[in-house]
């Protein structure tokens, strides 16, 4: 059967294996380019709303900072507040998976409460733009987010009522009693964040425990934990939501990468499909020539990928691993460390990581 006019034919010579690795395959970097640019706009939100404040902030305001159209923003969210919901319920997500890894079961009442708290407070402390949104900015949300603002206190109300079981003093207190507490502890958080005190989150610990034991324990309780030490913080890593790095200034500006911020903040390009592709063949093939990494990638114009390829060199994204070659032989291009890092953001490491533990 003939081609139909305008569809370019694929070129001659390929090898069978080569399409059919492909052809699986054929959403899935797709995908991956639709996760970069959720993570964008939700970046692109935080920072907005951190700088104009959430009854200020615009559709526009947000895809100007994610540098992605108004119409790729409605693609992924129905409105602004879909994707500050969207950005909170990352945040639950990220501090309830903290949670876990404390292993909280197993513990007195009074031990996972504090342990809890900690985390929560950690967490805020090491992320103060998350802090400010998802603490002092939601409550100027419309009625989905209050909503779900309202079933996370709740959440937490409920685990802290468990305190009614640790003595007859506590079975004497009325369920509401944990939620007063809950609403209490929100507020003296909020009002930290609202006035941007430089003391620590953490150093609330002490205060905010004895409140909560009060209660349940007696005012002998809430004096020893009042005066217990903070715990020892690790070294460990964290897990960190993807748009952590939501505070730059500018996405447009400066060094890709510095400090621990986000890769793709300073990168002066839009990551499009094709060249997702072209990272994620390097990724997964480091040393790759030019003609291969266009194979994979299903670029048939060699002129478009040395172009491409000469790009993401000149901003530090890939590297010829081969300088010294004799002229004439093929490149060999493998990600510099930034290149990984914009690697792992698409996705590429972790599926790679995935796909060999099989």
């Amino acid at each position: 059967m003939a081609p139909r006019a305008g569809v370019r034919t694929r070129t001659r010579g390929r090898s069978a294996a080569v399409a059919r690795s492909r052809t699986p395959r054929g959403e899935a970097p797709r995908a991956r380019v639709i996760e970069i640019q959720r993570s964008r706009l939700l970046a692109g939100a935080l920072g907005a709303i951190e700088d104009l404040g959430y009854p200020r902030v615009t559709v526009a305001h947000i895809a100007s900072r994610a540098r992605v159209s108004r119409r790729t923003f409605y693609e992924l969210f129905d409105d602004r507040e879909d994707c500050l919901l969207a950005a909170l319920e990352s945040v639950v997500e990220t501090i309830r998976d903290e949670l876990a890894r404390t292993e909280l079961a197993g513990l007195s009442w009074r031990e996972r409460v504090r342990t809890g708290l900690w985390t929560i407070l950690s967490f805020f402390e090491r992320e103060p733009v998350l802090a400010r949104v998802c603490v002092v900015q939601a409550l100027r949300g419309g009625p989905r987010v209050l909503e779900r603002r309202e079933r996370v206190l709740m959440e937490l109300a409920r685990a802290v009522d468990e305190g009614r079981c640790e003595s007859a003093r506590g079975v004497e207190c009325p369920a509401v009693t944990a939620e007063g507490l809950v609403g209490a502890a929100f507020s003296i958080v909020y009002g930290r964040l609202l006035r941007g005190e430089s003391e620590p989150l953490t150093g609330l610990l002490g205060e905010l425990m004895g409140l909560i034991v009060l209660p349940y324990l007696g005012p002998a309780a809430a004096r020893r934990e009042e005066a217990r030490p903070l715990p020892v913080a690790t070294s460990s890593s964290v897990a960190r939501v993807a748009y952590a790095a939501a505070g730059e200034n500018d996405a447009s500006g400066g060094g890709g990468g510095g400090g621990g911020g986000d890769p793709l903040a300073g990168i002066p390009m839009r990551l499009t499909y094709r060249t997702t592709l072209v990272l994620e063949v390097i990724a997964q093939r480091s040393g790759v020539s030019n003609r291969l990494v266009a194979d994979l990638a299903e670029i048939s114009d060699q002129g478009q990928i040395s172009k491409l390829l000469s790009r993401l060199q000149r901003l530090g994204l890939v590297e010829n691993a081969d300088a010294g070659r004799v002229k004439g032989e093929p490149n060999a291009w493998a990600l510099t460390a930034l290149g990984h890092q914009v690697a792992q953001r698409l996705g590429t490491s972790s599926r790679n990581e995935r796909e060999a533990a099989r």
